[in-house]
């Protein structure tokens, strides 16, 4: 990665990470992509369907793909974390409680773990998944602590979606992805803004799925032009 670069964009150079996670394919066997569920009551202030503004701003994605081995192994240390059922897609209407909440827990993920790389954390090469249980970690640490916290909050988890990136410097990287009604945004421990996908200037390679999590779906898309200063409150209803 170029820092001068990261900097030229308003990137948060101390948790600025190498080599964050590795675009290694696995498979995983855990949870059933086929289970009915029904989608338990949600509160007001989630929606199941996105505007015609928010489909403009969601990434088109394809057909199932690879696992990332960092997720088989997650499971396999946390299965109650993946043994859950299929859910109906749902995606979080974008309120100004909703906004303020996404932005307080971006930010305090951001700046409660210490930035360190994967093989200084693990001493391992291999793709090592998990919460910050020692207030450390790379770029999957956030994005994991992140969908926590927010499911925690009352957010549904089939719009809190791992996502894999190659980031400004064809780096592998890591983000959370927050499915809106005004299109898919965002949360990255690189950059403090909370943004859509689509001005980020990453190439999106692959997430989860919304109905089940242990299946990951291709995006294969660039993120348009890096923006840090995109002034999501204006989308908000």
């Amino acid at each position: 990665m170029v820092l001068p670069v990261l900097r030229s964009l308003g990137v948060l150079t101390s948790s600025f990470l190498l080599g964050c996670v590795s675009l290694g394919a696995t498979s995983l066997d855990v949870g059933s992509a086929s289970a009915q569920s029904t989608l338990p009551k949600q509160s007001t202030l989630f929606g199941k369907t996105q505007s015609s503004s928010g489909a403009s701003l969601s990434v088109a994605v394809g057909g199932p793909t690879s696992v990332p081995y960092g997720w088989v192994d997650f499971c396999h240390r946390r299965p109650k974390e993946c043994k859950v059922p299929a859910l109906p897609a749902t995606n979080v209407k974008l309120t100004a409680q909703n906004l303020r909440t996404l932005k307080r827990i971006n930010q305090q993920a951001n700046r409660s773990i210490k930035p360190v790389s994967n093989f200084d954390h693990w001493g391992t090469m291999m793709d090592h998944w998990d919460y910050p249980v020692d207030g450390k970690g790379d770029c999957k640490i956030y994005a994991l602590y992140k969908r926590k916290l927010l499911m925690e909050a009352g957010f549904p988890r089939q719009a809190l979606l791992m996502t894999v990136v190659h980031d400004l410097d064809n780096e592998g990287h890591t983000i959370l992805t927050v499915k809106t009604d005004k299109g898919d945004l965002v949360l990255d421990n690189l950059v403090d803004e909370i943004r859509p996908w689509n001005a980020t200037g990453y190439y999106f390679v692959k997430r989860q799925s919304q109905q089940n999590p242990n299946i990951w779906v291709s995006i294969n898309r660039r993120g348009g032009t890096p923006k840090t200063l995109t002034n999501i409150a204006k989308l908000v209803d």
